[in-house]
C-alpha cells in the first residue's frame, strides 16, 4: 500500500493548472524590451496615433471627405485664379473689355447682338453687349477681378480691426472693453447700406474701388471683434496662459503667443463666411450705381445694365448673374464647412 505525504495531493492538484498557462516566448535577438504594460495593453489606438497632426492637417482630411466642399473649393480656386489672371485672358479671348465691336450687332434691331444665344460665337465665347458689342467674357473675366479685389480688401481690413479690437476688450477688460464695447454697438446700430449709399454719393473725384473697400470694411468690424473679444475670455483664464503671465511674460508676448493662436480657427472660418457677403455688398452698391462706375466691370453694375434686355436678350442678365451666384454659393459652402470643423461649438449654435 503506497501513502502520500500529506499536501503532496495538494501540490499535484495545483500542477496541472499551472502547467496550462506557457511561458513567454523569449524575444527576438535586438527587439525592445516593451515590458508588461505594453504587452497587457496592446497595440496604440488610432486616436492616439493621430494626436499629433496639426489642426489644418485635420481639416484638410475632413475637407476632403466632403464632396461638396471639393467642388466649391475647386471653384473658388478657379475664381481666384481668374481674378488673378483677367488681363492674359482677356487678351486670350482677343478683345478688352472697354472695346467696341460694332460688327457684332444689329443697328437696324436697336443694337441687339447677332446670332443666337446673345451672339456667342467663336470670336465672343459668352456672346456681347447690346448696343455696345463689348464682349461679354473680357468684361466678366475683369468683374471678376474688381469684385475679388474689393470683397477680399475689405475682408482683410474688417478681420484686422476686428480681431485686435476684439482680443485688447476681452484680455484687458474693464474700461478698455466697455469703451470698445460701447463702439461696436454704435457701429452696429448704424443703417449700414444706407449710410453706405449716402458716403459713395457724395464723394465724386475719388478712386471708388478704394473708397468702396474703406467703407464696406468700416461696418463690417464689430462682428468679428464680438466673436473674438468672447473666445478671448474663455482662453485668458487657461492654465498655459497663467503659466506665461506667472513666468514674467507682457501682455505683447501673451497676446501674440498665446490668445492669438487660440482665436486663430474661428477667425479663419468667420473670415470665410464674410467674403460672400462682401462680394454680395459690392455687386448691390454697384447695381445701385454708386459703387463702381463704367467703364470699369463690375458683375453688380453688368446685372443692373441687362435689366432692360432681359426680353430681348436673356442672355446678358444670365451670365454676369449665373457668375455671380456661383462665387457666392461657392464661398459659403467653404465657409460653413470650415467652421464646423474650426470652430464646432459656434457651428452648432
Amino acid at each position: 500500500m503506497t501513502t502520500t505525504a500529506p499536501g503532496a495531493g495538494g501540490e499535484a492538484a495545483k500542477a496541472p493548472a499551472s502547467a496550462q498557462a506557457p511561458a513567454p516566448a523569449p524575444a527576438p535577438a535586438g527587439a525592445p524590451d516593451q515590458g508588461p504594460a505594453a504587452a497587457e495593453d496592446g497595440p496604440a489606438p488610432a486616436a492616439s496615433r493621430s494626436t499629433g497632426s496639426s489642426p489644418w492637417r485635420l481639416a484638410g482630411r475632413e475637407l476632403g471627405r466632403r464632396p461638396a466642399v471639393r467642388a466649391s473649393l475647386c471653384v473658388v480656386l478657379l475664381f481666384v485664379l481668374m481674378a488673378a489672371t483677367a488681363p492674359w485672358l482677356g487678351a486670350l479671348g482677343g478683345w478688352s473689355p472697354e472695346e467696341f465691336d460694332k460688327s457684332a450687332i444689329d443697328p437696324y434691331l436697336g443694337g441687339q447682338p447677332l446670332g443666337s444665344l446673345g451672339g456667342i460665337s467663336p470670336e465672343h465665347w459668352l456672346g456681347v453687349e447690346p448696343v455696345t458689342g463689348r464682349d461679354l467674357f473680357a468684361r466678366v473675366v475683369h468683374g471678376a477681378q474688381v469684385s475679388l479685389l474689393i470683397a477680399s480688401a475689405a475682408t482683410a481690413i474688417v478681420v484686422i480691426a476686428g480681431t485686435a479690437a476684439g482680443i485688447a476688450a476681452g484680455y484687458f477688460g474693464g474700461r478698455t472693453d466697455a469703451a470698445l464695447s460701447r463702439l461696436m454697438d454704435l457701429t452696429m446700430s448704424f443703417p449700414s447700406l444706407i449710410f453706405m449709399i449716402a458716403m459713395l454719393s457724395v464723394a465724386k473725384d475719388v478712386n471708388r474701388i478704394v473708397l468702396m473697400t474703406a467703407v464696406i470694411g468700416l461696418f463690417g468690424w464689430p462682428g468679428v471683434a464680438r466673436v473674438v473679444r468672447g473666445q478671448t475670455l474663455s482662453l485668458k483664464h487657461r492654465e498655459y496662459v497663467d503659466a506665461a503671465r506667472v513666468g514674467g511674460a507682457g501682455p505683447w508676448r501673451i497676446l501674440t503667443r498665446d490668445i492669438l493662436p487660440g482665436v486663430s480657427g474661428p477667425v479663419i472660418a468667420y473670415t470665410t463666411l464674410l467674403i460672400p457677403g462682401m462680394i454680395s455688398t459690392e455687386a448691390a452698391l454697384s447695381y445701385l450705381g454708386v459703387g463702381v462706375r463704367p467703364p470699369t466691370p463690375s458683375w453688380g453694375q453688368m446685372i443692373a445694365e441687362s435689366v432692360a434686355f432681359y426680353e430681348t436678350d436673356p442672355m446678358y442678365f444670365v451670365i454676369p448673374s449665373t457668375f455671380l451666384f456661383l462665387a457666392v454659393l461657392a464661398f459659403t459652402l467653404l465657409g460653413d464647412a470650415l467652421r464646423d470643423i474650426l470652430d464646432p461649438r459656434g457651428g452648432r449654435s
